[in-house]
Parts: structure tokens; sequence; C-alpha cells
């Protein structure tokens, strides 16, 4: 049986009539859900600390900031959208102190409940929306009028309206237009850690540096390689998203679909299929949450050695100077962690 798909008519506003959403952090998608909510009539607060850079930028867009003490007392839903390493030092200093019976605490990601970082109380609601895209695209498809599609769960129903308020939080942020899917907080955190570890992020930057290379090794100009494995990428993840593999491989020429029957499966083999149940393994029994929590309590040295390798990446270096020479892509260059474009949304990750 196909999993069900939730939209508008499914969830009722009427859950959130009345009550005020405390959106705690500013960065990308806390932005996009304290703008969107408070497009579609819900009383937003945004709970910022005192100094925070974004405090200007919340109240330039209209909305109400107060420090996170405060905003979690004025609210009966509290959406913590701080880093996953960061949720639990401002759960227990500032959001925990001030909770009280019947309000419901959420999530975007599973990674702080699943793990046991974060407990609230028994008498507290806890759900999760998880929408499938980065805040500025949540923010950006909800402008023209579309949605992105999300997850959503609830952990704990202590009140017996957390899963109502939970499905009417997703309209509001605009999911229920694209469609929103019932899961659990476990599925949904070991499934995206394993998504971006062996596909999305991992696995795709892997395999393009990887091929880069070999090119680059064989002779072969490193312009035309970066156009070849990493500036084509995007041109094939766009036939995949609109029609899957099919669509894709009804598009590229019969060499290519013949290249990808016989060569693929020899370069991802069961060695790498053996690695990605090894890689899920460590997600399902915590082994790399508590690798990640343990690098960056310890100052992510570790974390920032292997980020600085990367940057200087003969493809990085190659493939910003071929970028620059094409302003129809908007590029965007990175120095540092922090990205600048020419014309761009949120860039901050936080």
């Amino acid at each position: 049986m196909s999993a069900r798909m939730y939209y508008d008519n499914d969830a009722d506003p009427a859950a959130l009539a009345g009550q005020t959403v405390a959106i705690i952090g500013y960065g990308s998608q806390g932005h996009a859900h304290a703008l969107n909510l408070h497009e579609s009539g819900v009383d937003v607060v945004v709970g910022l600390q005192p100094g925070s850079k974004s405090r200007p930028l919340a109240e330039e867009a209209g909305l109400r900031v107060a420090d996170v003490a405060d905003a979690v007392k004025a609210a009966d839903v509290i959406m913590i959208l701080v880093p996953d390493t960061g949720q639990k030092a401002v759960y227990d200093s500032e959001i925990a102190p001030n909770l009280r019976a019947g309000q419901l605490v959420m999530f975007a990601h599973g990674f702080n409940i699943h793990f046991g970082r974060i407990d609230p109380p028994g008498n507290v609601d806890v759900g999760m929306v998880a929408p499938k895209g980065p805040g500025h695209l949540l923010r950006s498809v909800f402008q023209a009028g579309g949605g992105v599609p999300a997850l959503f769960a609830v952990h704990r129903d202590a009140t017996g309206t957390a899963r109502a308020r939970t499905l009417a939080y997703a309209r509001a942020l605009g999911n229920t237009r694209a469609g929103v899917l019932e899961t659990t907080f476990a599925e949904e955190t070991e499934t995206d850690l394993f998504g971006e570890q062996s596909v999305l992020c991992g696995g795709t930057a892997a395999l393009v540096k990887m091929a880069f290379e070999t090119l680059v090794e064989a002779g072969y100009q490193p312009e035309l390689a970066y156009f070849e494995t990493m500036h084509e990428l995007k041109l094939i993840v766009d036939l995949l998203y609109r029609g899957g593999l099919n669509f894709m491989r009804f598009s590229v020429s019969d060499t290519a679909e013949y290249g990808d029957y016989v060569s693929g499966p020899r370069i991802i083999d069961d060695h790498v299929r053996a690695t990605m149940r090894q890689v899920l393994t460590e997600i399902q029994d915590g082994t790399f949450a508590k690798a990640w929590i343990a690098e960056s309590d310890g100052g992510r040295k570790e974390f920032e050695r292997l980020r600085a390798q990367d940057r200087d990446h003969q493809i990085e270096k190659v493939g910003a100077e071929l970028r620059s020479q094409m302003a129809f892509l908007n590029p965007v260059v990175v120095r540092a962690g922090e990205a600048q474009a020419a014309a761009s949304g949120s860039g901050s990750k936080s």
C-alpha cells in the first residue's frame, strides 16, 4: 500500500487559531518559517539572543522579536530552528525552564529528540515538520503560490491536539500545497542523515571529485573535466527531478544510456552497497551522532580541516573561474564558510 500524502484539505488552520508560534532562530529555515507563517495569518514571535545579528533583519521584515526565554513564555507553539549541535544548549538554558503544560515543542529535524539530547516534559506535545528543501526555496516557492513537500511526525501527544496543530503548522508553512507525508522522528532522522551522506552531499561530492581527478590525471584539460563531471550534473538532476530515471534515460543519447547500464554498476558496485549499509548502521546505532557531537563540542578542528581541504580542491578553483564567466548562473562565491551571490536569498545555515 502506498503512503498517504496530506494536503490543504487535510489540515485545519483553526487548530492554531488564537495561538502564538515562537520561531527560535532566524537563519535559512527560521526566516522562511517565520515569514510564511506570518503571511498565513499566524501570530509569530521570533526568539533570538540579545546580540544576534538577525534581530534587525527580523524586525525590518515586520516581525515581533524577543529574547528566547520571553518568546517561549509568550508562545503556545515553539519551533526550534537553531543548528542541530546548538539546540541542546539553547533548550536547556532558555527553553526548558520556561515551558508550561499544553505547549507544542516542534523541530524541523528529529536529531535531538531521536538521539536523546532533548526530552521535553511529559505534559508538553512534541511534533515535527521537516520541509524537503532549504529555507530560501521554502520561502520563494511559498511567495510564488506553491509549496515545498515535507515530512511531519508527532513524538508525544499530551493534549490530544498535537497532530492537528502539527498539520496546521505545515499548512501555514505552505507544505500541504505540495503534500506532506507522515513519519516518525526515528525514520526521518535516520533516512535524512543517510540520504545526505550516501547520495545528496557525501556520495555526490566524492563521486564528482574522483571523476574530475581521474580525467585530469589522464591528461585532460581541467576545464573540460569540470564541465563533464560537475557542470552537466545539474542537467541530469533536473531530468531526474521531473521524471525519474526513465525520463533521464529517455532524454539522453542511446550511447549515454548504454553507458549508464554497463558502467554505472561497475562504479557503484557491491562494495559501495556494503559501505552504505555500514554507514546506515552507524547512523542507526548513534555512532555518527556521538562522533559529530563530540567533534562540535571539541572545537571542530577536524571538521574545519576537512572543510579547508575541500575548499582548496582543484575542481573548486577551476569551477569558480569558469562560473565567473557565466553571469546567467548567478554564481555564488564561498569564502571561509560565507556565501556571497549577486542576487540571492539567505545563505545562512543557522
